[in-house]
């Protein structure tokens, strides 16, 4: 299960507009897409100019004495909470350091999401368009909308279903990889390295600018999860040699991954009794059908107890590349060697051995494919 804190950022990490928490679970939600194009170097600066928070707000559309509450945006637990009156609503309090909250009416979605500091904020909307309300007099907010709008131009690179486009990537990593460098010390900086981390694939470049960020900021609960991703990142990270293993295939006959050097290999840790690995399955059917024929195949290493379910998934499923597994379930040598303990897990390596990729999924492993496999 992903902590709470995961469960927040990684959704930060996919979404490019202002709306992008959500009550409880999360969701994210669109933004129009602005015309105006910007630089890292356009975004303002996030220094809190008070020791408290102001919030007035003006709203149309709901009806008088509806709940207005503010939310934590890492537990979605309510801070404070008022009515509406004369379609107005307003809060006070303080903040520790610049942070995600919610504003949300009557406990429904949809919701404001501001990025508040100790600043005077006037807050004006309609419930109908109400996650686009318009938000003003914070410092922090400005800056965090002005760095969604410098990437404005990248979103196909951050998009799931996005297509490769190589000088578009390039130029969004050079964009976040500069925004760091030059915002060391601002609370915005870990939004541009979650999703530098999240295109350039390297985490030991995600590690250097990591520590080159003010101590503040690396305590934040963001700066937080950029440690521990570099730290999970680096065990067989991109650019490490995947250790060698071997495991019997279905016949019995034992398959080392060193046996299929010279080719890109998907190592696909699954099971026939997981319902995500089996969801997956006709995604990477496809790439390995459209892909096989230019070196690169899969192997399959299963988390199974019983060889008749792991023989019958195969056959169902349609996976004719090689599969492996000692039959013992979540203590599979394999998956101990390599710290397994959920599944869908993947490793996409070079003709050498070396990772490229990890968890590559759906439109992911697509894009990856395409890129490495021209």
């Amino acid at each position: 299960m992903m902590n709470r804190i995961f469960r927040l950022y990684f959704l930060l990490l996919i979404c490019i507009s202002t709306s992008v928490l959500t009550y409880a679970q999360g969701t994210p939600a669109t933004k129009s897409q602005q015309k105006t194009k910007t630089t890292a170097k356009t975004v303002v600066g996030d220094k809190p100019v008070s020791t408290e928070f102001t919030i007035n707000g003006t709203v149309t559309g709901y009806a008088e004495g509806a709940t207005v509450e503010l939310l934590n945006g890492q537990t979605g637990a309510t801070e404070i909470s008022t009515v509406l009156k004369d379609g107005k609503y307003s809060f006070k309090g303080n903040m520790e350091r610049p942070d995600f909250k919610i504003i949300i009416f009557n406990r429904q979605q949809p919701y404001i999401t501001v990025f508040l500091d100790n600043s005077k904020v006037t807050i004006s909307g309609d419930k109908a368009t109400i996650d686009k309300s318009k938000i003003a007099g914070s410092p922090s907010h400005t800056a965090f909308e002005q760095f969604n709008t410098s990437l404005e131009p990248y979103q196909a690179v951050f998009a799931e279903n996005g297509e490769y486009d190589e000088a578009m990537l390039a130029k969004a990593i050079s964009l976040l990889h500069d925004f760091v460098n030059t915002h060391r010390d601002s609370y915005i900086t870990p939004l541009a390295l979650i999703r530098y981390n999240q295109i350039a694939e390297d985490v030991l470049k995600t590690e250097e600018l990591y520590n080159l960020l003010d101590p503040k900021i690396k305590a934040t609960a963001m700066g937080q999860y950029i440690a521990q991703q570099v730290t999970e990142g680096k065990v067989n990270g991109n650019g490490t040699i995947l250790p060698d293993f071997s495991q019997p295939d279905t016949t019995g006959k034992a398959v080392s991954l060193s046996s299929l050097r010279g080719k890109y290999v998907l190592v696909d840790f699954w099971a026939s009794w997981c319902g995500p690995c089996r969801q997956e399955n006709p995604n990477l059917l496809a790439a390995y059908k459209k892909y096989q024929s230019k070196n690169f195949t899969v192997l399959g290493v299963s988390l199974d107890k019983t060889k008749e379910a792991w023989v019958d998934a195969i056959a169902m499923d349609g996976l004719t590349w090689t599969h492996i597994s000692d039959l013992q379930g979540w203590s599979n040598s394999v998956a101990q060697q390599f710290k397994i303990f959920s599944i869908p897990q993947n490793y996409l390596i070079d003709p050498d051995g070396k990772v490229i990729g990890k968890n590559l999924r759906g439109p992911a492993l697509e894009r990856k494919l395409a890129k490495v496999l021209k």
